[in-house]
């Protein structure tokens, strides 16, 4: 901590729902690659990103965006659930992170992974632990001095130190893996 120093987290989106484009738009991307399909895709909107003009949007703009079949299916799917109410357009606030990780993984393309980034970055919550995450799992074992990083079983338990602040642990251990390649 001492090295890194204080936590620096990007600003949240405008909207849920235009967070979540924006993360299955960047989902095993580049970031450059990514940055510009996705400012494309917006440009495609111009009613802005809700679900009511990606539903109305033909779905040969999506591809010409530069979104692949899959992420166009995603989208929709994702617009859908906000339209049916299984991913709340508001107050999601108000829901916990085993609810919210749930409907968000009901989305075509969404994973828990995902749905986590989402509770972090998006939602803010303190306590988060992306067991998943390779990142994560890497910084952990470079901050403990661990050979190898811990598997995906062990970090849930490898976590419960940090509770309630997980999220704070879990950004550490990404910053980690940046300073050990040099970043």
């Amino acid at each position: 901590m001492a090295r890194i120093g204080p936590p620096l987290i990007r600003p949240a989106q405008a909207g849920y729902f235009e967070a979540l484009v924006r993360s299955i738009t960047f989902q095993q991307l580049a970031g450059r690659a990514a940055s510009a399909i996705h400012a494309r895709f917006v440009a495609e909107l111009p009613g802005g990103v809700d679900p009511e003009s990606v539903l109305a949007l033909p779905e040969e703009r999506f591809r010409a965006a530069g979104l692949s079949g899959a992420k166009t299916a995603s989208i929709r799917d994702l617009a859908a659930r906000f339209q049916d109410g299984t991913v709340p357009a508001t107050g999601l606030e108000a829901h916990s992170d085993t609810d919210l990780v749930e409907r968000l993984s009901s989305v075509r393309g969404v994973g828990r992974w995902t749905a986590e980034m989402f509770l972090i970055f998006q939602l803010r919550r303190p306590d988060v632990w992306p067991v998943g995450d390779l990142g994560v799992r890497r910084g952990y074992g470079l901050i403990h001095g661990r050979a190898e990083p811990p598997t995906v079983a062990e970090m849930a338990s490898l976590g419960e130190p940090y509770r309630p602040w997980r999220t704070l642990a879990a950004w550490y251990c990404w910053r980690a893996t940046e300073v050990e390649r040099g970043g």
